[in-house]
């Protein structure tokens, strides 16, 4: 007897096989009982008729709790009504281990801290698991975009001796006889990457210590990074928009049970197609001042700007050419308008804010001293960062993606924490 998936049903319709998983339900109706199983790859009514089940199968139902771990055979059957469009009909059930005490999350409503004060099986939840899955297809969407177009995967370190954002939001550690850092971004190495590969890309985990509880905001979060040599501002937002329809593609492609689950509706994402909108930095405080009291020009963008400005679009939104104050040391300056940085932010719609930051690197050595110097911050540990202008210094380019943020505007979720397995916040470094 084949041993299968809930995943590979539809390959085996009509066929006797066997599947092994953990009960996630069981109800009856009348002389009919339903086990509900998940695998790991989806989850399968199981149906268990006296005449068709072996006694002790049978008999089985005041026995089992949810999540007890069993194996099932029985027969596959197309049915329309049913999650995923397939049941079992059951020949014979074994248990292979009861749970050991009643499972605390059952299928009543949780306060959000209990949820997370077990996240560890919060993960086996129905729109849990779903999340989980777009986040992989997003992964997988994420990985094959680069790899497809030629970008070479340059992994950046965790310790670094430098800041690259914000020097408050740094998380300090001893490292033997010095200090050292968890990174806030792998971008200052993939200009490393672009100029020794042309095009080359990061995909890790970074750390920002921003004292923040908003839904958007984590410790601990995954970021893309790609850099691009002999690649201008435009240009940039040309790969920017490129990824995110890619990922919305796969993701609709492949996650139509998930985003069901969800109950997440795909007509907004079905309008993610190029081009994307793209605005100045001064068209959008123009738009704030319009329909936004207290708005300061020339400030960065809270969570409200962002809403206000995302609303009025279907589509991601690129917002470029900011006051270079409030941005980063290594953002080159508009030529034509030097109090301007040529930097990018995009905003996801439905207010889920932004989800990609970048823009063209200061290729200019003197330049870059001066800027790294005005920040106030040591040379010292820049110096490799710049020998890149030293030595064949090019136009270059780069942004990155926020997966959680990402993941959160595909599934609709309200709060970030949801998007990764297991997320750190200032007040949680457990599960």
């Amino acid at each position: 007897m084949n041993v299968v998936t809930v995943s590979e049903l539809a390959q085996h319709v009509g066929q006797d096989v066997e599947l092994k998983g953990w009960v996630y339900n069981t109800r009856s109706v009348g002389k009919i009982w339903f086990l509900i199983l998940r695998d790991g790859t989806g989850i399968l009514q199981c149906v268990v008729v006296k005449d068709e089940t072996d006694d002790d199968s049978f008999t089985l139902e005041q026995d089992l709790n949810q999540e007890d771990s069993v194996t099932v055979t029985g027969t596959v059957r197309e049915e329309p009504r049913a999650l995923g469009g397939f049941e079992l009909g059951v020949c014979t059930i074994n248990v292979v281990s009861h749970v050991a005490d009643e499972y605390p999350i059952s299928h009543k409503d949780h306060g959000t801290d209990f949820l997370m004060s077990n996240r560890h099986l919060w993960l086996r939840s129905k729109r849990q698991h779903a999340i989980m899955r777009v986040r992989h297809q997003t992964i997988k969407a994420i990985r094959d975009f680069f790899d497809n177009n030629g970008f070479t995967l340059i992994d950046s370190p965790i310790f670094t001796g430098n800041a690259v954002e914000n020097t408050t939001t740094l998380f300090e550690l001893d490292y033997f006889e010095r200090q050292a850092y968890l990174t806030q971004s792998g971008q200052l190495y993939q200009e490393a990457g672009a100029m020794a590969f042309g095009k080359s890309y990061c995909f890790g985990p970074t750390f920002r210590a921003e004292k923040s509880k908003t839904r958007r905001h984590l410790t601990e979060f995954w970021m893309v990074e790609p850099e691009m040599a002999y690649c201008d501002l435009d240009g940039n937002m040309d790969w920017a928009e490129k990824l995110v329809v890619y990922i919305i593609d796969a993701v609709l492609n492949n996650c139509q049970n998930e985003l069901k689950v969800l109950e997440r509706d795909i007509t907004k994402l079905e309008a993610v197609v190029p081009p994307f909108p793209r605005i100045t930095y001064d068209e959008a405080a123009k738009i704030l001042k319009e329909h936004r009291d207290g708005f300061e020009y020339g400030k960065d963008l809270g969570g409200t700007d962002e809403t206000v400005l995302s609303d009025r679009f279907e589509k991601p939104v690129m917002i470029h050419r900011w006051p270079a104050d409030i941005k980063a040391f290594y953002m080159k300056r508009d030529e034509d308008e030097p109090e301007l940085a040529l930097g990018v932010d995009m905003l996801a719609p439905e207010g889920y804010g932004e989800i990609v930051g970048g823009g063209q690197r200061e290729d200019d050595l003197e330049e870059l001293v001066k800027r790294i110097r005005y920040h106030d911050l040591p040379l010292k540990p820049f110096q490799w960062y710049l020998d890149l202008r030293k030595y064949g210094s090019v136009p270059h380019s780069g942004f990155g993606l926020g997966l959680e943020r990402t993941v959160g505007w595909i599934c609709g979720t309200k709060h970030i924490r949801e998007t990764i397995p297991f997320p750190r916040t200032m007040t949680r470094l457990e599960p």
